[in-house]
């Protein structure tokens, strides 16, 4: 049992009858005889779908455990990415939309650390970032400021915005949660 002023996010618990992860939780202390209380954003492990709730803080939740295996990404079929895991060639499918547009960003090989409920795939741990080399976009302007970003397609055909002097063949790095340019990782010659 967890009480839901402990509640962090990455957690799974049960809560009226369904299992759910804890996206975000923000424990508010009480003033007075006035209870904290902890607003949650939850997303139910079934249905993927998202929902918040303030909780009183003293509140007990069963939590459930959370398990983590390394598994390495095959490939996409159907609408399931399909991962194996590496000592016992096991193979996992979790259905496309768990992971939202951070699919695109699969790669076969790539090692990603899956979370497990109840022997069941809940989620999938993508990193922070990654780096990744545009394939078009227009020719860098010089006399434009750096803050005015321009549109540029990933060799994966994802488009993300990205100051005025990029181009084509760079290798930026992506932040993946938000899709949004870090910085420049390296820089292919052009001729």
């Amino acid at each position: 049992m967890v009480i839901a002023s402990q509640l962090r996010a990455g957690a799974a618990i049960r809560f009226q009858g369904a299992n759910y992860k804890v996206v975000a939780a923000d424990y508010h202390p009480g003033q007075g005889q006035m209870g904290g209380s902890t607003h949650v954003r939850l997303q139910n492990l079934d249905t993927h779908t998202f929902w918040e709730q303030s909780l009183r803080a003293d509140l007990k939740l069963e939590e459930l455990p959370l398990e983590r295996r390394g598994l390495e990404f095959l490939y996409t079929n159907a609408g399931q990415c399909f991962f194996m895991d590496p000592q016992t060639f096991d193979q996992t499918e979790i259905p496309k939309e768990m992971l939202g547009p951070q699919a695109d960003f699969l790669e076969t090989g790539m090692r990603l650390a899956v979370e497990f409920v109840e022997g069941r795939p809940v989620g999938v741990v993508m990193p922070v970032a990654i780096e990744v080399r545009i394939a078009d976009t227009a020719p860098p302007t010089h006399q434009q400021q750096d803050t005015n970003f321009k549109t540029a397609r990933l060799e994966n055909g994802v488009d993300v915005q990205v100051p005025q002097f990029v181009r084509t063949g760079d290798v930026i790095r992506l932040d993946l949660a938000t899709l949004r340019y870090m910085d420049r990782a390296s820089r292919v010659k052009h001729g």
